[in-house]
């Protein structure tokens, strides 16, 4: 499961597909409907929110949004709570590693978005984080340092 702290924009047809996927998964196990994944560390900044479900709804309102401008018709209805939610804290070196990250994916994937993001400079965050400096989070599973 990845629940990017990027903004969708940068994701390719296939990540976008998979984000939205990723997010209703996380979704049904917030609500306690799944045995499967409860302890998946991707979850943890959720978790700690006041309304965990209002804040995956907020952060799957966004993703459904990029997805419509691209024309694609994600189902609306699947959200339990669209938001509003606070925004979630994430820090600058989690946003730049997962940038790293999905270029390295893209590298292999769609070679003309990587093209075009490879000189995109800084990227923006998913609408729900407030970018603060500090390190990679304690979730992450760092395979590789890029």
């Amino acid at each position: 499961m990845r629940l990017w702290t990027l903004h969708p924009r940068y994701l390719d047809a296939k990540g976008l597909v998979a984000l939205w996927r990723e997010g209703l998964l996380a979704q049904k196990v917030l609500l306690g409907g799944t045995r499967g994944y409860r302890n998946h560390p991707q979850l943890a900044r959720f978790r700690e929110q006041s309304d965990p479900v209002a804040a995956i709804g907020a952060y799957l309102l966004a993703v459904r949004e990029e997805a419509t401008a691209r024309g694609y018709r994600f189902d609306g209805s699947k959200i339990s709570v669209p938001g509003p939610a606070a925004s979630i804290q994430a820090t600058d070196c989690q946003l730049r590693y997962e940038w790293l990250h999905l270029l390295s994916k893209l590298q292999v994937r769609d070679r003309s978005r990587f093209t075009a993001l490879s000189s995109a400079g800084e990227p923006l965050p998913h609408p729900l984080f407030r970018i603060v400096p500090g390190a990679v989070a304690p979730w992450e599973v760092v395979t590789q340092r890029k």
